[in-house]
């Protein structure tokens, strides 16, 4: 194999063999802690831009299949593995990982010590690093300097987001998504409760998604700083009280924002299918699935309108919040995991509960 080194904007480079693509990429460096799920977390929009390490030390070994996309396109810059498997046995498997890398043009690096390197990324927080070209040979402090130099697009909702909308059709209740980087499993969960489900991109305007007559709006997941999110805040404060509101991930920051909440980036953000959540609702914990490097600042939630319902029990992040006026509530995690456990799939039945109350219906799925 070729020759391909990391190089982190703190200076710290590592060497190892180049998988997928042969391209160079730049992106922030993030750890992921799932065994498995990798398909999954190349291809969920939330990790738009990034170079992801997974913190597994085999990757690859149950190929790639055609059903465990969360979006068309995988999402990610680049990919950090210990080892590569590159002779997968799985029934369902269609193609290799590194297949998958050069098919997107998505480089890989393998062989590097990834323990060491999550330990960087977690004692020195999330870090903007670069995949260099396979059998590249460079001036590695003209590499580190350019890392370093990197600006993050703001951007990033815009380049992702649907351009059009378009159906996902049901029976059911009409569930209006705002797609601001949107996770093909949230889809699923709501296409089992037969809702009649229309995908919005992120700029559509609140006359537009309430000309289509919405039991529920439902927002999505996404990539990035919440507050880069141009004219979002103002359209949700808009919506607030016409119909019931299910925020996951960037929405639910997004969400916390439009009650005049402020969000924050965190040290070590969460990644992976393995984190636990306290529900204070319900006093019950539960393994969540999360991709994030944002959070609510705790210290904004007083003199709001909003409570805290869920806490993260590794960090005591905000994981969970609700509006004391309005039917509006949101998620840091994944309920609809992909990766992960599902032990809180049972939200997509609290906001079914929210729209037939409004519409003073029996608490049903349907």
């Amino acid at each position: 194999m070729k020759k391909r080194y990391l190089v982190l904007e703190d200076g710290t480079i590592f060497e190892g063999a180049a998988f997928g693509s042969d391209n160079a990429s730049i992106g922030e460096t993030v750890f992921s802690t799932g065994m498995t799920g990798y398909q999954e977390t190349i291809s969920n929009p939330s990790g738009f831009g990034q170079i992801v390490v997974m913190t597994y030390p085999l990757i690859g070994n149950y190929g790639i299949n055609r059903d465990d996309y969360e979006s068309i396109e995988p999402a990610i810059n680049g990919l950090v593995v210990r080892e590569l498997s590159e002779e997968p046995s799985n029934f369902r498997s269609s193609m290799t990982l590194g297949d998958l890398l050069v098919l997107k043009g998505i480089p890989g690096i393998e062989g590097i010590d990834t323990r060491k390197l999550t330990r960087i990324l977690r004692q020195k927080g999330s870090l903007k690093g670069k995949l260099t070209a396979a059998g590249e040979e460079l001036d590695m402090e003209a590499v580190v300097k350019e890392v370093a130099d990197f600006t993050t697009p703001t951007n990033v909702v815009e380049m992702i987001s649907t351009k059009k909308p378009y159906p996902s059709p049901g029976r059911g209740k009409r569930v209006v998504v705002i797609d601001y980087g949107l996770k093909h499993g949230i889809l699923r969960e709501l296409n089992k409760r037969d809702y009649d489900v229309i995908v919005v991109p992120y700029n559509t305007s609140k006359e537009d998604i309430m000309a289509l007559v919405p039991d529920g709006i439902l927002l999505s997941n996404g990539p990035g700083n919440p507050e880069d999110v141009v004219g979002a805040v103002e359209t949700i404060k808009q919506l607030l009280g016409k119909t019931p509101i299910f925020g996951i991930g960037l929405g639910h920051q997004l969400l916390a924002l439009s009650y005049g909440a402020k969000t924050m980036k965190m040290k070590i953000g969460h990644s992976g299918g393995n984190y636990p959540v306290k529900d204070l609702l319900t006093g019950r914990t539960e393994l969540t699935s999360q991709s994030h490097g944002y959070c609510i600042d705790e210290t904004s939630i007083e003199g709001t309108a909003l409570e805290i319902t869920h806490r993260a029990l590794n960090d005591r992040s905000i994981e969970g919040i609700q509006s004391k006026t309005d039917a509006a509530f949101s998620v840091q995690f994944h309920p609809e995991a992909s990766p992960g456990p599902e032990d809180a799939n049972h939200l997509f039945d609290r906001f079914a509960e929210l729209m037939n109350a409004r519409n003073g219906e029996e608490n049903t799925n349907a």
